[in-house]
């Protein structure tokens, strides 16, 4: 099955955002351009008969914007503040655009707590169930105001994959400031080699993996690569690609051959219960 076959065939899919693709990198305000194409595009796929969630990062960074606060918090407490301020900003932005096309968005708060309780695990995926059967499109974040860092996710990347596999999702898309997967970080080293299509992620592969690229972003190719992990698990395919356009999202969309494709390999023994309560 080629690209185009592959992405047509998918029912169910989680977008991931990461801070760094919200933001203007120069002032640390809401990059509206290209939220309004995200929104435009989610939209879009909703109105096509597809199931579609938003894992949204930016909280913490909106409300350091807000707060004037220009270095990257090292405080929990501040890290807090800034996502209890951000939150609702962000989700106020994200509730007008999705209204110009008609849509109904939902704000779904998470923590691994939460998922780690078989109850409450089972009524959040009966809630997203509901949400989106009503044609809702929910936003998803950790809950930053009151997680901490025994019982954290600690970055989107993960969340995303985690509420892929708890849906049932098929695809999960990652929007990122890089390409996809590279042999070498492209930006310092001018030889590395772009890698399209990986079909099984090897103790090689994980090797290649660089930490967070920018002052806003908590999430470098080691967590893309770990979210790839649960996802292909899972039995969904999973697509990093680069949002500096937006239109990419699109391409992937269409079948394009854009970005890197986690091809997905169902593991019969994973059980989400057992990722979440191991030691990383």
């Amino acid at each position: 099955m080629n690209r185009e076959e592959l992405i047509a065939s998918k029912k169910r899919i989680v977008v991931k955002i990461g801070s760094s693709s919200l933001v203007h990198p120069e002032t640390g305000d809401m990059d509206l351009v290209k939220m309004e194409r995200l929104v435009r595009i989610l939209a879009d796929i909703s109105n096509s008969g597809k199931d579609v969630v938003l894992v949204s990062s930016g909280a913490i960074a909106v409300g350091r914007q807000t707060m004037n606060i220009t270095e990257k918090p090292k405080e929990k407490s501040v890290k807090q503040a800034c996502a209890a301020i951000g939150q609702t900003r962000l989700m106020m932005v994200y509730q007008r655009l999705f209204a110009e096309y008609n849509k109904v968005p939902a704000q779904v708060l998470i923590t691994k707590l939460t998922m780690i309780h078989d109850e409450n695990r089972r009524n959040a995926r009966a809630t997203f169930s509901e949400l989106l059967n009503l044609g809702v499109i929910p936003i998803v974040n950790e809950n930053d105001t009151v997680v901490t860092d025994e019982i954290e996710f600690g970055d989107n990347d993960t969340l995303s994959a985690i509420v892929a596999a708890l849906i049932h999702a098929d695809l999960l898309i990652l929007l990122s400031d890089i390409d996809g997967l590279y042999t070498d970080d492209p930006r310092i080293n001018p030889d590395a080699q772009f890698i399209k299509e990986i079909d099984y992620i090897t103790d090689e592969l994980e090797a290649m993996a660089k930490g967070p690229g920018t002052d806003v972003g908590s999430g470098g190719m080691a967590t893309k690569i770990a979210a790839a992990r649960i996802a292909n698990d899972a039995g969904a395919d999973m697509i990093i690609c680069n949002t500096g356009d937006m239109r990419n999202l699109r391409r992937v969309l269409e079948g394009q051959e854009v970005g890197t494709i986690f091809k997905a390999h169902k593991n019969e023994n994973f059980h989400l219960i057992d990722y979440l309560t191991k030691e990383h």
